[in-house]
């Protein structure tokens, strides 16, 4: 294959290689100074349906590259300066939701992605659920959509970053 037909390739299968837009502008979560131009972020998942999860891999995979402003998944709390969190929290995962909190070192950022980290979405008044994730953490910044689309998570991540 020729490198021009690769091109073309790369160009119709639409792969986001142009460079980033302005920083984003509108109201700036609470986003502790420390955490600014480089943030490390544990995934959890506290009992959702798994789309956002598909839709924060894509985010971070190489259509949308989440890397490229700052942010990055780390597979421990104990590594990480945020927590990413997905799904409505259901009682099994109420105490490992907070443990994971107490476990991830300060300053630290939470940033609960889709409809059910934020007000339970379609679980609501489930007999199994606890609530949203900001009746059990401290949420710094909220990401709506069932699921989110990846360019609203990568506008969270900026937001974070401020890159």
């Amino acid at each position: 294959m020729a490198i021009s037909d690769m091109l073309r390739l790369i160009r119709r299968t639409g792969r986001v290689a142009e460079p980033a837009t302005t920083v984003p502008t509108g109201d700036a979560p609470a986003v502790p100074p420390e955490l600014r131009g480089s943030v490390q972020l544990r995934h959890l998942d506290a009992g959702s349906c798994n789309g956002c999860e598909i839709e924060i891999g894509m985010a971070f995979g190489p259509t949308y590259d989440g890397e490229r402003y700052g942010a990055r998944l780390v597979a421990s709390p104990r590594h990480a300066d945020g927590l990413l969190v997905t799904g409505v929290v259901t009682q099994n995962m109420a105490s490992a939701v907070r443990r994971t909190y107490e476990a991830t070192p300060g300053p630290k950022v939470v940033i609960a992605v889709g409809d059910c980290a934020r007000n339970c979405g379609v679980f609501a008044d489930g007999y199994g659920v606890v609530g949203p994730v900001s009746h059990v953490i401290p949420v710094d910044l909220e990401v709506p959509g069932c699921p989110p689309q990846p360019d609203d998570v990568i506008e969270a991540l900026r937001q974070v970053t401020g890159r």
